[in-house]
């Protein structure tokens, strides 16, 4: 198993849609495992694949962040049939380090996608699960939760990046 380097903001692969999972089996099984390694290295509860630059729809998620590999759990191909109510809660990223902010979600989901076997499953999801399939799903989208904020919100991240990088540049 690898540890994996996690691709941060402004990187341009973070911004592509991911290609479907069609590959089920030993090379996909390694990548999850790889993955897992990287999401605890963090720590983090959860991964997708595009954030270690793979361009695939898959993520991995361990809310318990237990370092177990049999309570990882994984998505191929999420699919939302349902979202509906909202709730507001705040989120940090990976892909966007040493930031967090207050992200409105929806509060349940109906998802169809395939497991680690391709798979079909459907999963009816509230809380915090729900909250990390869009998170995830997102990424799958070459999206930033950082998107999802206002306005004004993203711009105050954005000048607060800059900043940093000139930092970074003269220091």
């Amino acid at each position: 198993m690898a540890i994996h380097t996690i691709l941060t903001y402004p990187d341009p692969f973070l911004k592509r849609t991911a290609q479907p999972v069609t590959g089920f089996g030993a090379a996909l099984d390694t990548l999850i495992a790889d993955m897992a390694e990287t999401m605890w290295d963090e720590p983090g509860i959860g991964l997708a694949a595009t954030q270690i630059g793979v361009d695939l729809q898959l993520f991995i998620y361990d809310l318990e962040v237990s370092r177990d590999h049999s309570k990882v759990q994984v998505v191929c191909n999420p699919r939302f049939v349902l979202m509906e109510g909202e709730e507001i809660e705040e989120e940090g990223c990976l892909s966007v380090p040493d930031f967090t902010a207050d992200v409105k979600r929806a509060a349940r989901l109906v998802v169809e996608a395939q497991d680690r076997h391709g798979k079909p499953f459907t999963a009816d999801i509230s809380g915090l699960v729900a909250r990390v399939f869009q998170h995830e799903t997102d990424h799958l989208h070459g999206i930033l939760f950082i998107e999802r904020l206002s306005a004004l919100k993203r711009g105050m991240f954005k000048r607060r990046f800059r900043k940093a990088q000139m930092r970074a540049e003269v220091g």
